[in-house]
């Protein structure tokens, strides 16, 4: 079974110019990601129409609530033939087994179930962000803490950063899923983002799944840059 690493973010603010892309993308080289400001002004009839075309869709509205709404709200994702989805790990044991029970017996098309990871430390914060909510410790430290919460919970993985992949592979063993975000080419900007790793050395460091947007979908090229990343991790 084909199994792309490389999730391309679609962080556009409407359908029209997502569809554009996802025309110039190859299903068998990648995933997509369509996440909150996407689904808001889009629906999902979006997730529907790229699903139509062959691609898995990492819906990633890192659902957080009481464990009732949550898992309603994963099984009305699940209807629309998400390949994954996620939840902050931050809602607590259980909410998550809430969520993962929700998916149960939720096999469309002869698909096995969507996959379920959580959300640890945002990528977008430093050890001094997590001070100002009363966080402590380095975010690595709290990135473990919540994967193994994730993993008790009976969750697929988490999404993480690529600099904490090495220490949640030791910590959470094979066959949890490590998704990371913040990955950057070599040449690359950072942008917003503060824990930022190549997608060769993301992959070396043990993540599963590389989530890249705008050094993708803002190249000259959009597709000559996927097909370069996909050569790299490969190599």
């Amino acid at each position: 079974m084909n199994d792309p690493k490389i999730i391309v973010a679609l962080d556009y603010p409407d359908a029209s110019a997502a569809q554009a892309m996802v025309a110039r993308l190859d299903p068998a080289l990648c995933r997509v990601k369509i996440g909150k400001e996407l689904f808001t002004a889009a629906g999902p009839s979006l997730v529907e129409f790229v699903v139509a075309r062959g691609f898995g869709v990492f819906l990633d509205l890192k659902f957080h609530d009481i464990p009732n709404t949550v898992g309603s709200a994963c099984k009305a994702a699940a209807r629309m033939g998400v390949w994954m989805m996620n939840v902050h790990a931050s809602g607590g044991r259980a909410m998550m087994q809430a969520a993962r029970e929700a998916l149960e017996g939720t096999q469309t098309g002869g698909l096995p179930r969507p996959r379920l990871i959580a959300v640890t430390v945002l990528t977008s914060l430093a050890q001094s962000d997590l001070a100002d909510i009363g966080m402590q410790g380095s975010p690595a430290d709290a990135v473990t803490r919540l994967a193994q919460l994730a993993k008790q919970a009976g969750l697929d993985g988490v999404v993480c950063s690529a600099q904490e992949a090495h220490v949640l592979r030791v910590a959470c063993g094979a066959g949890f899923d490590l998704v990371t975000p913040g990955i950057r080419p070599a040449d690359g900007a950072q942008d917003d983002q503060k824990r930022v790793m190549t997608p060769r050395a993301a992959v070396d460091a043990g993540a599963d799944y590389l989530v890249i947007g705008r050094p993708i979908t803002q190249a000259a090229d959009p597709v000559a840059m996927l097909q370069r990343i996909q050569r790299e991790i490969t190599a």
